[in-house]
Order: structure tokens, then C-alpha cells, then sequence
């Protein structure tokens, strides 16, 4: 078969240089040969391997400056570092003993402490030095440190490096090595210069030899370094670097689509999952029964991308075409054998989602209801029934909140009706097979059965977003099922002790999380945080009575969700980390109004008189802080009768003005306007620093100057705490 096959030529060569670069240095070039790894692991597993190793090259000293990359296949993770030092630097250090008090007694002459410092370093006394240190003096020794080979320190680092690797699961196989790694290792190169180190790894040995293609290529392939390995990889039908996978990929499936006046399905997904799947991918075109496109395009799309791993093909007005393209991990399949074998394979599926589509339907969504009962959702929080109960009832009364603040958009049978349906689907035979179809399946049985399209979609929709990307729910209805949904999962799971550590959340919270923020921020809701937590957690109480939700509960998923906002405030929106901290310190319990703040204080930070008065706002939190309880000194309100200085005179008038002011923006949420007149009072707040003694013997002028501070914070903190901004190097 090989020899009727035309080897690809060489991929374009990576941009970095050929080793040894000159004297002193050479390039650094590893693989780890292994059976297949899941293709979801390799790209986060490459990164993690190029950073240890460059954490490792620092640490010894040995990169000069250079940093490896690393990228990986289905059977291999490669690494490589254009320049690494053949040997390591010689050091000279300086290691300080005891106190020169304790070195040396009253004449100066060398007590044991000394002699015993100098000998531990195989020094004699003479060699000890007096060092000056913010503790006093203390007796040092310098000593010369011998750089060791390059070869040496790497075939020590580099197993270990490899063993750091994180993987979501791993194996493990008996012998000295007790090395756990995702898949068994079956070769490993490790190159300097061209030279092959002296190390090993779970029992292999590290060589210069790699291997081709499974079926196209040679077992045994003899490298040289990094360039040569990307040559005679191609040469073997591998193309190791992921970009060479995924144009190849792009092109052919382009060409093919193009070929027959068609488009591919944009799948970005897919898309990188097919790249990790395929050392040498090819593309092929085939094709179904035209009569199956009677059945919704979600259902064909999802068995074709989720259990075939297909592509979809779109005509030229956008609806979907009888053809699928997918990816082989073969140079091409002439005979068209692969081809015919994906397409009985498909026409089975079809055929299961067609019988599934038809038996589903024969009974109202509805009728599934009662099903629901023997389903659990999680073992301490009731099934599925329950959590529709509690669902219902959340859905309604968010409905409420909105529509009572005038969003007219929002209706309470709606709700009502969109969440009693949202869980039906899972009982059912296409959501039991295709499991990735569920609130999908929900929405299209609902809308062919006559529900309102406001229900069908919110039952469609009632899962989304699950990621940042993904667009929300289309309609309000929608929106209000998806939080009350997330909402009672999140209380509930942190209730019983399933609140996400480290990695591990089975749950999905911190996705469900970030759900409910974006739906809250783009649809711009008027949410209470703490009040829908509240009513969340009242509503587990009533289906599960035993289970206490305590405040610390509402308490700890309040501040999960903050963490949240902060994450898409700061990385999504691009808010300045301290902007962030003031407004949440001024409180986010409305995610809309805060960010709203967010806006007003980047923008009014600009002005020249706003962080020299932060820095003041610092100032006088600090004093307050350390005149200690405001139970001892603050009045209930300033006396001006005690006032004794003109400067403190005018900063509480400036303040009163300024906070009446305030107060009108603040209704309007003219927060820029009301930051504004706050930055105005710079001048007085300056005076008042530079002219009046806070802290006066006097306790009444003590006490009123403290409580003239109090207010100022207290008033003029309500829309961002000025305290937590970070005042701009000059």
C-alpha cells in the first residue's frame, strides 16, 4: 500500500534556529512517544509541558534568554529550545554564617562557632569576611560553585518535568519508576546539539529515534534535532505541528465543499478537535438520504459532529445539504472503502434519530412529567421532579421582580410554563441516546406541538450559555428559566457540600456562574443578588426540609458569583482591577448598576483631580482605622459648634453641597456627573490635610474631626470606595 502512495513534501520549517547556534550552545529537542492521547488533553498538555520545562531551564540557568515552545499529536508531545548552554555558568556565592559577636570573642580571635563555619566549607578561619546586614554583622565565606555539563543537569530536570505534566486522569503501571502518565510511553528522543541524553523515563530509554505514522509510515526514524524531525515526520505522513494539521484540514474540506457548490458548517469546536484526532488528516466527502432532511437540522448536525465527528455541508441559501465531510487519519481513500463505511455508519444513526423522533411525539412533552419523579438529580437535593417544583416556583417570582419594575416583557405564565417543560426531554428516547440534544430536543417537541414560540424557544434556550461565548437565551422567558435553573443548582450543590475545589466541579458551577452573570449583564436585568440567592434557597428548603440552607451558604454563593462578575468585568470588559475593587467594595448586589459605577469611574479617573483624591480617601480610612472602635470617638452627627480651624469649616460645607448633589445624580444612575462633583472637592480635602490636626489633644475636637472624616468616607463612598484605587505612577 505504501508504494503506491506519493509522500507528502516537508511542511514549512519553524521559525527558530538550527542548533548549535555557536560555541557554548545548542538547540535542546525532546519527544515523548506515546499511545494515543484523548484529543480534548493534548493542547493543554503541551502548554503545561512548555511551562515547566522553561521553568526548569531558568531555575538551572541554562536557557540564556531562550524559551522552548512545545506542541503535541495524538501519539506524541514534542518540545524544543533553540539555545540552551552546554554547560552552566561558574558561580561564586556568598553564604553568611553566625554573628560576628558569636565568631569572635573580645580579642578578636576566632571562638569554635567560627572555626566550625570556616571548616563546614573546608575553608580556614582566614578566609572569613565581616558582611554589614540590616540585623547587624555576620561572619561570610565566598564559594566557588563548578557550573555542571548542560547534559547532565537536563537528564535530571527533564524526567521530572515530564512527570509534572497535569492530565485530567491518569495511568499508572508498576515499576521503579512509579511514574503516572496518561497513556503508556513507547519512545522518547531527548537531543542536545544532536546528541542523544543519557535518561529514562518509566523504563524507555531516551534515543534519537522516533516513529511514522501508525499504518503509512516507518516504526523507526533516526532525528538529528528539531528540523530534521519536522522533514522526515512529514516524509512519514505526520505532520507534528497542530497550525500544519489544521490548514491542511481547512483547505480539503474547502475544496470539497467548493467542488460541489456547497459550504462547511462553521465549527470551531470540531474544528480542533479533528486537528488532535488525525496525525496526517485527509478529508472526504459523503453523503445521506435526502429524506432525512425532514428531520430538524439540530438533531442531523449533532448526530454528525457529536458521535461521527462530521461536518455538516450548507447549500448556497444556508439550509443544510444530504452530504457530510469528515476527517481520516489515511493519506486518502482512492477507492472510496472509508467512504462507504461512514455512510452506512451515519445512515444507522439517521435512522435511530428518525425512530426516536417519531415514538417521542406520540405523547404531549407534558405527559413526560411525571417520569421526572424516578430520575435523581443529586442524591441530597431530590430528583428531577423536585427540582421542576422548585424551578417553577423560582421562575415565577423572578418573573414578578422584573415585571413589578416595568420590564412589561416579562410574563409569569410563561415562566411558569417554559420551566414545567425545560426537564421533560430528558425522559426521553432521543435525549437518552443523544444526550447532548437535551433542552434542544424540549424546545422543537414543544414548538410542533402548538406551544407558544415564547415557551418553545425558552425551553430551546434554557441551558445557554454554557461558556462566555455561547449567546444567551433569545427571549426573556427564556433568560428567567436559565438563571432560576443555574441558580437553584448552584444554592442547592452548595448546600450539601459540592462547592468547586481545585479542579473538580462535576457540577458545572463555576460555568452556571458565569451563565448567570452574562444573561444578567447583557440583558441588562435588574437582579438582587442576595434576594434571588434568598429566594433560591427558601425554595430548596420547601422541597427539602431537611436540608438547611444557613446564611453562610447564601453568603458563599454570593461571593461566588461576585468572583464571577469580577472575572468577566476584568477580562471581558476590561475594567482596571482597582476600578473592580472599588465599585464591589461600594457594593454589586446589582450587577447592571455596578458596572454602570464601573463606567463612571474609569471614565472620571482620567480627570486630573481624581486619584490625588483617592490617594486622600486612603488617608483617611487609614486614620480611622487606627483611632480604633468608632464606638469610642464618633458623635452621632459633626458638630460645627466644635469646629476650630476655617479649613475644616469648608470642608463641611464643600461636602454637604457636594453629597446633596450626589444624591440627585445617584437617582438617575448619573454616576459620572456625581463622581465629578466628588473629585471637585480635592481643594477643600487638601486644606483640611494640610491645615488641621486630626488627631488634637482636645477629645470633643478629636472626636468631631474623626466623625467629620466618617461621613466624608461614608457619603462619598456609595458609589466606588476611592480608598481601593491605585494611584498612577508619576
Amino acid at each position: 500500500m505504501k508504494s503506491e502512495m506519493k509522500p507528502p513534501a516537508p511542511a514549512h520549517k519553524h521559525d527558530h534556529t538550527a542548533a548549535p547556534i555557536k560555541a557554548g550552545f545548542a538547540e535542546l529537542f525532546l519527544e515523548v512517544g506515546c499511545e494515543e492521547i484523548p484529543a480534548g488533553m493534548i493542547a493543554n498538555a503541551a502548554h503545561e509541558f512548555q511551562v515547566v520545562l522553561n521553568k526548569y531551564l531558568a531555575l538551572e540557568k541554562l536557557a540564556d534568554g531562550a524559551e522552548a515552545f512545545a506542541f503535541g499529536a495524538p501519539r506524541r508531545l514534542v518540545a524544543a529550545c533553540p539555545r540552551v548552554r552546554l554547560k552552566q555558568e561558574d558561580m561564586r556565592k556568598e553564604i553568611v554564617g553566625p554573628p560576628k559577636s558569636i565568631a569572635f570573642d573580645g580579642q578578636n580571635a576566632p571562638t569554635p562557632k567560627a572555626e566550625g563555619f570556616a571548616a563546614k566549607y573546608g575553608l580556614s578561619v582566614e578566609k572569613l569576611y565581616t558582611v554589614s546586614t540590616p540585623r547587624g554583622e555576620y561572619v561570610a565565606v565566598e564559594q566557588f560553585v563548578p557550573g555542571r555539563a548542560a547534559a547532565e543537569r537536563l537528564a535530571e530536570i527533564i524526567p521530572r518535568a515530564i512527570a509534572e505534566i497535569p492530565w485530567p486522569k491518569t495511568m499508572y503501571w508498576t515499576g521503579a519508576s512509579g511514574l503516572r502518565f496518561i497513556r503508556p510511553i513507547r519512545w522518547l528522543v531527548a537531543l542536545l546539539g544532536g546528541r542523544a541524553l543519557r535518561l529514562e523515563i518509566a523504563g524507555v530509554a531516551a534515543g534519537a529515534s522516533t516513529a511514522g505514522h501508525r499504518f503509512l509510515g516507518k516504526s523507526s526514524i533516526t532525528v538529528s534535532g528539531y528540523d530534521d524531525y519536522l522533514a522526515k515526520l512529514a516524509k512519514n505522513y505526520v505532520l507534528a505541528p497542530p497550525e500544519r494539521r489544521r490548514e491542511k484540514v481547512e483547505r480539503e474540506l474547502s475544496r470539497l465543499a467548493a467542488g460541489k457548490g456547497l459550504r462547511v458548517n462553521a465549527d470551531a469546536a470540531l474544528s480542533d478537535l479533528v486537528v488532535y484526532l488525525n496525525e496526517y488528516p485527509s478529508a472526504i466527502l459523503g453523503n445521506f438520504d435526502p429524506a432525512y432532511l425532514e428531520l430538524p437540522e439540530e438533531i442531523l448536525i449533532t448526530v454528525m459532529r457529536d458521535h461521527q465527528k462530521y461536518f455538516a455541508a450548507r447549500r448556497r441559501d444556508g439550509k443544510l445539504a444530504p452530504h457530510f465531510l469528515a476527517v481520516i487519519n489515511l493519506n486518502r481513500d482512492a477507492k472510496g472503502l472509508v467512504r462507504a463505511g461512514h455512510e452506512r455508519v451515519l445512515r444507522a444513526r439517521f435512522a435511530d434519530a428518525k425512530f426516536f423522533w417519531e415514538v417521542d411525539q406520540k405523547c404531549r412533552l407534558a405527559d413526560y412529567l411525571p417520569k421526572l419523579a424516578s430520575v435523581t438529580f443529586q442524591a441530597k437535593l431530590g430528583s428531577y421532579g423536585d427540582k421542576v417544583e422548585r424551578l417553577r416556583a423560582l421562575s415565577r417570582w423572578l418573573a414578578e421582580q422584573w415585571f413589578a419594575r416595568g420590564i412589561h416583557e416579562a410574563r409569569v405564565a410563561a415562566a411558569d410554563r417554559a420551566a414545567e417543560l425545560a426537564k421533560c426531554d430528558l425522559v426521553t428516547d432521543m435525549v437518552r441516546e443523544f444526550t447532548e440534544l437535551q433542552g434542544i430536543v424540549g424546545g422543537l417537541y414543544a414548538k410542533v406541538q402548538g406551544e407558544p414560540e415564547e415557551v418553545s424557544w425558552a425551553v430551546y434556550d434554557h441551558y445557554r450559555p454554557t461558556g462566555l461565548d455561547e449567546p444567551a437565551p433569545r427571549n426573556l422567558t427564556g433568560a428567567t428559566v436559565s438563571i432560576a435553573d443555574k441558580l437553584d443548582t448552584l444554592v442547592g450543590c452548595f448546600a450539601v457540600g459540592l462547592a468547586p475545589t481545585g479542579s473538580s466541579d462535576p457540577f458545572g458551577l463555576r460555568r452556571a456562574g458565569l451563565g448567570i452573570v452574562k444573561i444578567i449583564l447583557e440583558r441588562k436585568l435588574p437582579v438582587s443578588l442576595s434576594e434571588s440567592i434568598s429566594a433560591a434557597a427558601r425554595g430548596l428548603f420547601g422541597y427539602a426540609p431537611k436540608l438547611k440552607v444557613i446564611p453562610e451558604v447564601e453568603k458563599s454563593v454570593f461571593d461566588f458569583l461576585i468572583d464571577r462578575a469580577r472575572y468577566i468585568f476584568l477580562e471581558r470588559e476590561g475594567f482596571a482591577y482597582d476600578e473592580i475593587n472599588a465599585v464591589v467594595a461600594a457594593g454589586a448586589d446589582d450587577l447592571v448598576d455596578a458596572r454602570d459605577r464601573l463606567a463612571a469611574v474609569r471614565e472620571i479617573r482620567k480627570t486630573r483631580n481624581f486619584e490625588p483624591l483617592a490617594v486622600s480617601f486612603k488617608r483617611v480610612r487609614k486614620i480611622l482605622e487606627k483611632a480604633g472602635s468608632p464606638k469610642t470617638w464618633r458623635f452621632p452627627a459633626v458638630r460645627p459648634e466644635l469646629f476650630q480651624e476655617e479649613a475644616e469649616r469648608r470642608l463641611h460645607a464643600a461636602a454637604q453641597r457636594a453629597a446633596q448633589e450626589a444624591e440627585g445624580h445617584k437617582k438617575v444612575r448619573g454616576y459620572r456627573e456625581a463622581l465629578q462633583g466628588i473629585a471637585r472637592l480635592r481643594p477643600e480635602v487638601d486644606e483640611f490635610f494640610d491645615r488641621v490636626l486630626v488627631m488634637a489633644d482636645e477629645e470633643d475636637i478629636r472626636r468631631n474631626r474623626l466623625t467629620l472624616l466618617a461621613e466624608l468616607l461614608r457619603e462619598f463612598s456609595t458609589i466606588a470606595d476611592f480608598s481601593e484605587i491605585v494611584a498612577a505612577d508619576k
